[in-house]
C-alpha cells in the first residue's frame, strides 16, 4: 500500500539517521535496515486518497532506490512492486478512463504512462523473484508442469504483484505482440501464487485469476464466474475491488445491466474498519464505482 504522507517526515529522519550512523555500522545492515522500514511503510493504511497520490511519487522512488541497493529483498520488492501497480491503476488508468469522452489524445498519453508504471513494477517483482530462484521466468515458460517454480507462503504477495502488473502492462500493450505473448506467463504466475495461498489479499488474488480467465483465449466465463463469486466469499463483503471485478468482468461483457448495478451500487455501501489493509483500494473503486453508474446508459 501507498505509505501515508504524514508518516514519510519520521520514516525521511530514520534514513538520515542510519546514513549518519553508516560511519560505524555495516552499509549492507544499514541499507537493510531502512528497506525494512519501507517495507513496513507500503503496507500502512490510508483513507485519504489525495494524500496518499501526493505522498506516493516520494516513497516509490525512495524505495526504489533503496531496493536497488538490496534488490534480494522480498519485502519491499514486493511493497515497491505494489506501490507502482497501485499507482498506475488508481492515479492514471482509471484518470484516462474518465477523461475518454473529452480528450482521447490526453486519454492516450495517460494510458502509455500507466502501461510503462505497470512494466516498472513487473520488472521488480520478477527480479525479486529471479534473485530468490534462479531462471524463474525460464521455469515459468516451461511447458513442463514439473519444470515450474514452486513459491513459498512469504513469496505469493510479491507473485500476486508481479502477475497483476503484468496483467496490467499487457492490458494496455495490445499493439505489441511481444508484451501481449507474455499473457500465459503472467496467467501461470497468479495461478501458482493461487496454489500457495488461495486465500491471499481476501479475494484479491482469486479475483486477479478470474480477470485473467475472462482475459485470456479460450477462457471459460462460466469458471470466471465461479472465481468472482469466490472472491467476493473470500472477502466476506468487505472489498469493493471485488465486487467491481465482477461487475466489470462479468456483467458488463454479458449485457446483465441489472446485475451491473446492483454491484455497482454494493460497493459503495461497503464501510471499512479502522485500519483496514483495503482502505484505500475500497476508497478507489467506491469511486470509480460511482463513475462508472454516471456512465451506465453508454456502457449498455
Amino acid at each position: 500500500m501507498i505509505a501515508p504522507a504524514r508518516r514519510l517526515a519520521g520514516l525521511l529522519l530514520a534514513v538520515l539517521a542510519s546514513l549518519l550512523l553508516a560511519g560505524c555500522t555495516p552499509r549492507q545492515l544499514v541499507v537493510g535496515n531502512v528497506a525494512d522500514a519501507l517495507a513496513g511503510q507500503g503496507r500502512a493504511s490510508e483513507n485519504d486518497l489525495e494524500l496518499a497520490r501526493d505522498a506516493a511519487p516520494f516513497y516509490l522512488k525512495l524505495s526504489e532506490s533503496v531496493l536497488q541497493q538490496q534488490p534480494g529483498h522480498l519485502a519491499l520488492a514486493e511493497s515497491v512492486a505494489g506501490g507502482f501497480t497501485q499507482y498506475a491503476y488508481a492515479f492514471v488508468a482509471c484518470e484516462a478512463d474518465r477523461l475518454e469522452s473529452v480528450d482521447s489524445k490526453g486519454a492516450e498519453r495517460l494510458r502509455q504512462r500507466a502501461a510503462r508504471l505497470y512494466q516498472r513494477a513487473q520488472r521488480h517483482a520478477v527480479n525479486a523473484l529471479e534473485l530468490a530462484h534462479s531462471g524463474f521466468v525460464r521455469s515459468l515458460a516451461s511447458p513442463q508442469a514439473e519444470d515450474w517454480p514452486r513459491l513459498k507462503p512469504e513469496e505469493v504477495g510479491l507473485a500476486y504483484w508481479a502477475a497483476a502488473s503484468w496483467g496490467g502492462w499487457i492490458s494496455l500493450s495490445k499493439d505489441d505482440p511481444e508484451v501481449v505473448a507474455d499473457l500465459p506467463l503472467a496467467v501461470r504466475l497468479a495461478q501458482l501464487a493461487w496454489a500457495s495461498d488461495p486465500a491471499w489479499g481476501q479475494g484479491s488474488l482469486t479475483s486477479l485469476l478470474a480477470t485473467f480467465e475472462v482475459a485470456r483465449p479460450g477462457g471459460s466465463p462460466a469458471r470466471a464466474l465461479v472465481l468472482f463469486d469466490q472472491a467476493i466469499a473470500q472477502s466476506a463483503g468487505r472489498s469493493a475491488g471485488a465486487l467491481l471485478a465482477k461487475a466489470e468482468g462479468h456483467a458488463l461483457p454479458a449485457g446483465n445491466r441489472a446485475l451491473f448495478e446492483q454491484l455497482l451500487r454494493q460497493a459503495l455501501t461497503i464501510k471499512d474498519a479502522p485500519d483496514s489493509p483495503l482502505t484505500m483500494q475500497n476508497e478507489v473503486m467506491r469511486r470509480r464505482a460511482a463513475w462508472l453508474l454516471e456512465k451506465t446508459d453508454d456502457l449498455f
